[in-house]
């Protein structure tokens, strides 16, 4: 008998009826002998419609009453899952983020799993019960309520899943698997059977929502089986391991993209060594996570800076910049929304150069302006105008001949 970690997102869990399928499936693997933590997400759409009844009351919720607001969501899902169980006839307990020992940091709206205690967790299991645990969410050492920012769920149960020492995490979604780039935007993306964890976590950094970045982190830190399959479908799904078997022929393996991105011109900044360092420390101070950064020096001693955000993070962005103006001493902020960030993925760039420049003659094929470029030793990244993200996709997925993966359906028992 072994532990298994199994984590439902809120699409799986959307409805009584789906919640009754979810509570099937995690039988099946308690009847093949394991015992099992579930972990899983609010309902649907619960997490939007809490942020919008916050919204119609402030433009600018205290993100510690939203911690307070966003958590409940889970904890409906954890109850209703549990009550499905002890009604099949399975011994179920459910366990808030707090209640399963889950320790976070302070910050609210975004705070990092620093510890667990998974004592109560391993005796109900110990107890022989099925631990149903809420994700998303922990509390801090000052015995605040916090949450892991959006698509934490997946973070929970892989850091679960370590702390357990579990034979292996299963993240099940809406999904087969990882797709070479979203099939809801691209019709021929084709779905790998592994992948590895830094080429997912460059993934999921750069917009593929299937995974969180942290889950990734968690998994390639404590070598944790992790497999991502379908709710619905009974077939095998994507393993994320060390090494990839399969489709090793590939140089690009994935296409990410994400909307709704700004860039942001800080101009006019003093030349100086100390210059970066200070902008961007005084922003992450502040929790704002910013991707791409150019600098360009226009005169001996002044610089402009630019760097993109997420749109919905520019209203704080600037707020940061003006309120720290006296210190970092910059003429003007400027700033271009309407973005988009599409990118390319695959271990194989390390051994094959001029990818990049096969990505830019792509865009430049269909007229596709790149205002700016990012890159590493296995992906390039570019920020294009919103309009034309999904064309880029489009382009590239067919240049790099990620349709051409074969497609294979292995049924499995659960």
């Amino acid at each position: 008998m072994g532990i298994i970690v199994q984590k439902f997102g809120g699409t799986s869990v959307g409805s009584p009826e789906r919640i009754i399928h979810v509570a099937n499936r995690i039988i099946q693997e308690v009847n093949a002998g394991n015992q099992v933590v579930v972990v899983v997400s609010a309902m649907g759409k619960t997490t939007d419609q809490l942020v919008g009844l916050a919204a119609d009351i402030s433009s600018s919720p205290s993100k510690r009453e939203m911690d307070m607001l966003l958590s409940t969501g889970e904890q409906v899902t954890i109850a209703l899952l549990s009550i499905a169980l002890l009604e099949k006839g399975y011994d179920a307990i459910s366990y808030t983020g707090w209640q399963a020992g889950i320790q976070t940091e302070s910050l609210h709206s975004n705070a990092r799993i620093t510890d667990i205690d998974i004592s109560r967790v391993k005796q109900s299991l110990d107890e022989q019960k099925i631990v149903v645990v809420a994700g998303f969410q922990g509390v801090s050492a000052n015995g605040e309520i916090t949450t892991l920012g959006r698509g934490g769920s997946d973070t929970t149960a892989v850091a679960l899943a370590a702390a357990l020492k579990a034979e292996k995490c299963d993240i099940y979604t809406d999904v087969t698997g990882v797709f070479t780039t979203d099939p809801r935007y691209v019709t021929s993306a084709r779905k790998l059977q592994s992948i590895s964890y830094d080429e997912m976590l460059e993934l999921a950094n750069l917009g593929a929502g299937v995974l969180h970045p942290r889950a990734v982190e968690f998994a390639k830190n404590y070598e944790m089986p992790l497999e991502v399959r379908s709710s619905i479908e009974y077939e095998n799904g994507t393993i994320i391991e060390e090494e990839v078997s399969m489709e090793k022929n590939l140089v690009v393996r994935g296409i990410a993209f994400e909307d709704q991105v700004t860039r942001v011109t800080v101009c006019g900044l003093p030349n100086g060594l100390q210059t970066l360092s200070t902008i961007f420390g005084t922003l992450a101070k502040h929790g704002i996570n910013v991707d791409i950064i150019i600098q360009s020096t226009y005169a001996h001693d002044k610089t402009n800076i630019s760097f993109s955000v997420k749109t919905d993070d520019l209203r704080d962005t600037i707020g940061v910049l003006e309120s720290n103006k006296e210190l970092l001493r910059f003429d003007e902020i400027q700033h271009e929304g309407g973005l988009a960030k599409v990118s390319i993925v695959g271990s194989g760039m390390v051994s094959n150069p001029g990818v990049a420049a096969d990505m830019f003659q792509v865009l430049a094929n269909e007229e596709i302006q790149v205002k700016m470029v990012s890159t590493s030793e296995i992906k390039v990244s570019t920020v294009v105008e919103q309009q034309n993200m999904v064309k880029a996709v489009e382009a590239l997925h067919n240049a790099f001949n990620l349709s051409s993966i074969a497609q294979e359906k292995t049924q499995v028992r659960a």
